[in-house]
């Protein structure tokens, strides 16, 4: 389920001058999209959005001011009187309706100041709200940077996803996170992987311990976050199993609710899976340009077959 978010987290986040109704800071934000109340000012509630963050610009204001006293007293008590409203704020440091205090201050909502023009406080409220709401997940796993492809490589603890991982940032790749991955899903569905705070940087390999990749390879092996494009699996090798050798069998797996390709690797002594993970990559690479290797194998098959056919 989506998380919820406070007001004050947003005033603490965009240092936001409070301009009265503090008893609203608690209120919850629930979605990230914003609303400028422009035909509230003129009247228009039938289709007012209350559950999202109300911004009043310029031209709201300009507008307002050209209003009687009645409407204007009318219009802000409409506008603060929804108790799903998290808060209101005021763009360009532009000064406060009374209207708007009295009328707040009667419903407990928070108005909130900032010189931000409005299209940029929209555009920066609007990405941290989204980053902030979106669901997300924590999954067992390895997540590193293969010449730029996010690869989660998953599996049973004890097979190798670590130490394929340090031998993939011997080989200059990136460490996002090693045992746990926090994934959250933006609105577009792109799955975004990072590592909890406490173990950012961190490497367990069995044996010698846990270690600190950033300190022992520097700070080009590791970054802080990273779009997961490909899931690598891996599973001990099973002799009645049927592995796909041709790769024309595309899987996807399930985080959350988006869906994307996934790599099943069997592990057997001799495989070098760091090589078979950065193969994994390129081919990925490749295939987002409109190259595949299996297809093209198959096309030219078929027509050899077919020309011999035709030869008989």
């Amino acid at each position: 389920m989506p998380k919820k978010v406070k007001v004050s987290d947003l005033v603490r986040e965009f240092h936001l001058e409070i301009i009265c109704g503090e008893e609203g800071l608690k209120r919850p934000i629930v979605t990230a999209d914003l609303y400028r109340p422009g035909l509230e000012m003129a009247g228009y509630y039938e289709f007012h959005p209350t559950d999202r963050v109300q911004i009043l610009g310029k031209t709201e204001l300009t507008f307002f001011d050209g209003l009687s006293s009645e409407e204007r007293m009318d219009r802000m008590h409409r506008l603060c009187s929804p108790e799903e409203t998290p808060c209101i704020i005021i763009s360009r440091g532009l000064d406060a309706p009374i209207e708007l205090l009295a009328a707040a201050n009667e419903h407990q909502i928070t108005v909130v100041r900032t010189a931000m023009a409005t299209t940029i406080l929209a555009s920066r409220v609007t990405n941290f709200l989204e980053n902030r709401l979106a669901p997300t997940t924590t999954i067992h796993g390895v997540l590193v940077d293969v010449y730029g492809i996010g690869m989660l490589i998953s599996g049973s603890s004890g097979i190798g996803k670590s130490e394929t991982a340090l031998e993939l940032v011997k080989r200059g790749h990136r460490l996002i996170a090693d045992d746990a991955v926090e994934i959250r899903q933006t609105a577009d569905h792109q799955l975004i992987g990072n590592a909890p705070e406490l173990i950012r940087h961190l490497l367990e390999i069995r044996g010698i311990g846990i270690i600190n990749v950033m300190t022992l390879f520097g700070a080009g092996a590791v970054r802080t976050e990273k779009k997961i494009s490909v899931v690598v699996k891996l599973e001990t090798w099973q002799q009645d199993k049927q592995y796909d050798r041709l790769g024309l069998d595309e899987e996807t797996t399930q985080i959350i609710d988006t869906n994307i390709p996934l790599v099943t690797v069997p592990v057997r002594p001799g495989r070098n899976l760091a090589v078979i993970i950065e193969v994994a990559a390129m081919n990925f690479r490749l295939k987002r340009m409109g190259y595949n290797a299996a297809l093209q194998f198959t096309n030219k098959l078929t027509e050899s077959l077919a020309e011999d056919m035709d030869d008989l």
